[in-house]
């Protein structure tokens, strides 16, 4: 038994060091610590695997007792010799000796090691430091019990320290083995003082039934050591867990496209992910938790709707829609789900509980609905790409064959019908080659890096020449460009494309007056661009403004309705973005399109041509 015993400890003892051992060589991101604070760091757990564990603390308490105990047996001297039992001299230079050596070892930094390397993995030092302590209360402890005939002390009682702690430090056939050689110095004292009394009997029996209290601690402190390591190792387990479990929701959080918000019953947010954040203001970013959601006027909707769902305690699932507005007359919808967080248990001291958390779930409804578009559509414009590429052949033999037609002397009646199939035909292949743009890209390779003022600037020059505008003060078309170059990432014709259409539009339902269209390129933060097109036309209509971006939908009788599709599909190639935003009705320019682009660094600044 005690064989199979001392191995399962042994092997329990091997796992944990084996797990600790992979818990301090595992590969975790440098922005651990800054990740979730609230969790302990793999630093602070690599240091409770040995400076903060249990054993590491019990070898320092071992470290105090030695010392008390060293403290204990000089005055114990002292009274002796005051109450006339002097011990002899070897005796007391015995218990100062100990006293002295266990005030160094508990003391001094520099043998502090001593003891804890006791309770660290099997090591080669680990031996040498068990003799240098347990190794040395035994001796001591057996010394002062043999040595010490004068007095009534009973030193024996001492050898429950070293033995205790043999079992709960060491392995198990080390603490058999210091319990088995203390029981036989104690049988050897009593054998040898039974020989001077003439009768041993006694003496050895009180040996033996400490010897077998002895193996009996022995064997108890390490159970008790054993579970205590398994446990200790279960719960930092569980530690490691636990923290990169909140590592994993962090990320994820932070990535999701919706906004999250975490809101105590005091309106007070205690999080908030990046999306939210941009989704509470009109421009950037939000402020960063905690805040209060009663301290803007534009979130009083949101204040409100949050406080009704947490006196209700419910919500409906599909959400309710709330509007967010902002002092530039901007108006944000909001699509608010909410859910609540379970109850937290009552304090058992206080008797209340925390107030629950609520978690509210923002998403920009214009953002909903086009991914909904998006969804419907996508299997529509592959659909739509393999019809316009079997098109092509049959407008191609009616196109031919019409201009043959066109060829011979005709009527009048018949050129004018041969002129409208000609008409329609140009207007079918443009159709077509359009439709033939929303084919997927080939994006294996990586985006270009331009500098999107010089690329802006170009374009603008050359749409103006052709749409016969003229720059200048009197000019309907107005820029605002940056001074120095400014990288994005997009490829250069997509951009002249998207900017060519956005200004068609513009200038198509502008006045003629001076500065009615607005071109403005501008830096967002340090990772955005923004290229907005704004015009004094009439506002759109709000059941036009929601068709804008969808395929096939024109106001214009002749149009093919692919422009701003096309000019959203190739946006969303780059990363980029394309929105509409109606602009206050005091500003004289009310229609806004924003195109969003990632900024990129320049491997060297371009030249570019300047608008004035």
């Amino acid at each position: 038994m005690t064989a199979d015993a001392g191995n399962r400890r042994q092997t329990d003892r091997r796992q944990g060091d084996r797990r600790q051992a992979e818990r301090r060589h595992a590969t975790i991101g440098p922005d651990t610590r800054a990740a979730d604070s609230r969790f302990v760091s793999r630093d602070e757990i690599d240091g409770e695997a040995y400076g903060g564990s249990a054993l590491i603390r019990v070898a320092r308490i071992y470290a105090a007792a030695r010392a008390v105990i060293g403290m204990a047996l000089v005055l114990a001297q002292v009274a002796a010799s005051q109450a006339g039992e002097r011990s002899t001299n070897l005796v007391t230079s015995m218990c100062v000796a100990y006293a002295a050596l266990a005030l160094i070892v508990w003391l001094l930094p520099s043998f502090r090691g001593l003891t804890d390397t006791l309770a660290q993995p099997t090591t080669g030092e680990k031996r040498w430091h068990w003799l240098a302590t347990i190794g040395v209360d035994v001796v001591a402890f057996v010394s002062l019990h043999l040595l010490d005939r004068a007095t009534s002390f009973n030193f024996a009682a001492l050898l429950v320290l070293p033995v205790l702690m043999t079992g709960v430090l060491m392995p198990r056939l080390v603490a058999l083995g210091t319990a088995a050689a203390v029981a036989l110095m104690l049988l050897v004292g009593a054998w040898e003082m039974g020989l001077r009394d003439s009768d041993p009997t006694v003496a050895l029996t009180r040996a033996g039934l400490a010897g077998i209290g002895f193996f009996v601690i022995a064997l108890l402190a390490g159970e008790l050591s054993a579970r205590l390591t398994r446990e200790e190792t279960v719960a930092r387990d569980s530690l490691e867990l636990a923290r990169r479990q909140a590592q994993l929701n962090r990320l994820v959080i932070q990535e999701m496209a919706d906004g999250v918000l975490v809101i105590d019953r005091g309106l007070r947010v205690r999080a908030a992910n990046p999306a939210a954040r941009g989704l509470l203001v009109a421009q950037g970013a939000g402020p960063q938790a905690p805040f209060d959601l009663t301290e803007r006027r534009a979130w009083q909707s949101l204040a409100i709707a949050a406080q009704q769902a947490l006196a209700q305690g419910q919500w409906p699932a599909a959400g309710r829609e709330v509007d967010l507005a902002f002092e530039d007359g901007h108006i944000r919808t909001l699509r608010l789900r909410v859910r609540f967080t379970r109850a937290p248990e009552a304090d058992p001291r206080t008797g209340q509980a925390p107030d629950p958390y609520c978690v509210l779930l923002l998403e920009d409804l214009r953002t909903a609905q086009a991914r909904l578009r998006q969804e419907k559509l996508a299997a529509m414009g592959r659909v739509s790409a393999g019809i316009a590429h079997e098109i092509r052949n049959p407008l191609a033999a009616i196109s031919q064959a019409n201009a043959l037609l066109l060829e011979d002397e005709l009527r009048p009646d018949q050129q004018r019908l041969a002129r409208m199939v000609a008409d329609n035909v140009r207007r079918l292949q443009r159709i077509v080659d359009e439709v033939t743009e929303l084919a997927p890209a080939d994006m294996s390779a990586p985006p270009q890096i331009i500098d999107a003022r010089a690329v802006v600037a170009a374009a603008a020059v050359d749409w103006a020449q052709t749409a016969g505008l003229e720059f200048g003060p009197a000019s309907r078309l107005r820029t605002d460009l940056p001074e120095m170059p400014l990288g994005a990432s997009f490829d250069p014709e997509h951009l002249r494309r998207v900017l060519v259409n956005l200004l068609d539009n513009a200038l198509r339902h502008a006045s003629a007056d001076a500065g009615s269209v607005l071109l403005r390129l501008a830096v967002r933060d340090e990772t955005k661009a923004v290229l907005q097109v704004i015009s004094d036309g009439a506002p759109i209509p709000p059941e036009v403004e929601r068709l804008l971006f969808e395929p096939f939908f024109s106001t214009r009788s002749r149009g093919s309705g692919l422009g701003l599709y096309i000019c959203r599909e190739l946006c969303e190639r780059y990363g980029a973005s394309i929105e509409y935003r109606p602009r206050p009705g005091a500003d004289k320019l009310h229609n806004e399109f924003v195109v969003t682009m990632r900024r990129a660094a320049l491997s060297a600044p371009d030249a570019v041509l300047p608008l004035d």
